[in-house]
């Protein structure tokens, strides 16, 4: 387990604490906390997808308010764009603590509902730290990867029933999810483990045939839990499952992959809503790995026939109308951007004679963080190549303090950027040196972008 300091909670939020649960006959539910190094001046607490209310930071950086709970089960709150789970009771008095520089690893609870709540975030990190490290297992037998996951289970089940032991009074509901929190993402390894030596092209085929408990999880699970499907340890186990099924029809990776994995999705998830939302993630996802706009037209034409929501179709299609705007092979529309002095410049200008990759980013779909860190290690990978980072409905306000002000700009609702980002989905633009088009819809995500810098730096 991940060793984690508990942070002491300010005396005022004890004393409001101790108020709102020494008198047995109230059934109020209070939720407070305090966010260090803030995003925003607020957090919203969900429940599924349904916003449950708003919560506005003092200036403090603090808040506590009653919130209205008829049931138990699982909630997130999120903050900017992060967002982390939280499992609330009815009479709950819950505080939690975090700082935004490190999230998930900051993040401690305290009051009515502490102990639940931080053994969940607990099998969040063990969960993340394993999968970091559990990738040079997969090289391991059938047979061995088996037994190291069992191995690794027993102690999950001890973790757990050590809990228990010194909580009883836990509802079955909850024993049920902190069991697929430990468990689920073990069965997920095993899943990848199967599409590890897929991807890899072993020369030798897994043979599991003399193991006949490989798949024995899969007895166990149903992947029809549709309140589950937004919470990590159930949903990226259901993804792994569809993954294997799809390969077991086309035996590549291939966008012939990507559609039967969207036939799939249709034929094995019964909530309709539960299924368009896996049709959209699963085409959007792949589009950005892909880091291309080639051989995509029919993987689009399988996901606007099964997907029955107007509203992803839509938004699906303003992204496949904003590849069409910006070829490969073609000289780059001009247009104008603003510094974070407000000076206008012109995108020819700015790319001439410069092989240049231009990251249009939108913070809904990407975490300054992650940006920061992928433009640093890519631009050091790749000297030749200026990287120049462009917000979408951007403001002098938008700047990422841990990159070069000089390669950050932002385009408003006048610049005729917009004509190609009417989706509000980050992209990226590799142009040579003579302004030329080298590839209209790359991703920084994707692992193919490295062969695509390394060509554009050659040019």
């Amino acid at each position: 387990m991940i060793k984690r300091i508990k942070k002491s909670i300010p005396i005022i939020f004890l004393s409001l604490l101790i108020g709102c649960t020494t008198t047995p006959k109230n059934k109020t539910t209070y939720f407070g906390g305090k966010i260090i190094n803030p995003k925003s001046n607020y957090l919203i607490l969900y429940h599924q997808e349904k916003a449950i209310d708003t919560f506005f930071l003092d200036k403090k950086n603090t808040f506590l308010k009653k919130i209205t709970l008829k049931t138990e089960g699982l909630y997130y709150f999120k903050h900017g764009i992060e967002y982390q789970f939280l499992y609330l009771v009815p009479q709950d008095s819950l505080l939690f603590r975090l700082n935004t520089w490190d999230f998930d690893g900051s993040l401690v609870f305290s009051g009515k509902g502490a102990a639940r709540n931080n053994i969940l975030i607990d099998c969040f990190l063990d969960s993340e730290k394993d999968s970091k490290q559990f990738y040079k297992h997969f090289q391991l037998s059938p047979l061995k990867i088996k037994q190291k996951i069992d191995s690794i289970k027993l102690i999950k089940l001890t973790k757990y029933h050590s809990f228990i032991d010194r909580n009883p009074n836990e509802s079955n509901s909850f024993k049920d999810i902190l069991t697929i929190a430990l468990t689920y993402p073990l069965y997920s390894k095993l899943e990848q483990y199967i599409l590890s030596h897929k991807r890899c092209k072993k020369k030798h085929a897994l043979d599991l045939s003399k193991i006949s408990s490989f798949y024995e999880h899969r007895k166990h699970i149903n992947i029809n839990r549709d309140s589950l499907m937004y919470f990590f340890a159930y949903s990226n186990y259901v993804t792994n499952y569809l993954y294997n099924l799809s390969y077991k029809k086309t035996h590549n990776f291939s966008s012939e992959f990507i559609k039967n994995l969207l036939y799939i999705i249709d034929k094995n998830i019964v909530s309709e809503k539960t299924k368009n939302e896996l049709l959209k993630q699963t085409i959007i996802s792949h589009f950005y790995n892909q880091s291309s706009c080639k051989n995509y037209e029919k993987v689009f034409f399988t996901f606007f026939k099964l997907n029955t929501n107007i509203k992803h179709k839509k938004k699906v299609q303003q992204l496949l109308n904003d590849t069409k705007l910006v070829k490969s092979g073609e000289k780059m529309s001009n247009f104008l951007f603003t510094d974070f002095n407000n000076n206008k410049h012109s995108i020819n200008n700015t790319i001439k004679g410069k092989a240049s990759s231009l990251l249009f980013w939108n913070p809904k779909n990407m975490s300054t963080g992650y940006l920061a860190s992928r433009i640093k290690f890519l631009s050091s990978k790749y000297p030749k190549i200026q990287f120049i980072q462009i917000k979408i409905d951007g403001t002098l306000h938008d700047k990422i303090n841990k990159l070069d002000i000089k390669t950050q700009f932002f385009i408003d609702s006048l610049s005729n950027a917009n004509t190609f980002l009417s989706s509000k989905f980050s992209r990226t633009i590799l142009v040579d040196k003579k302004g030329i088009i080298t590839n209209g819809f790359a991703s920084l995500y994707s692992r193919k972008i490295h062969q695509q810098l390394e060509k554009l730096q050659k040019e």
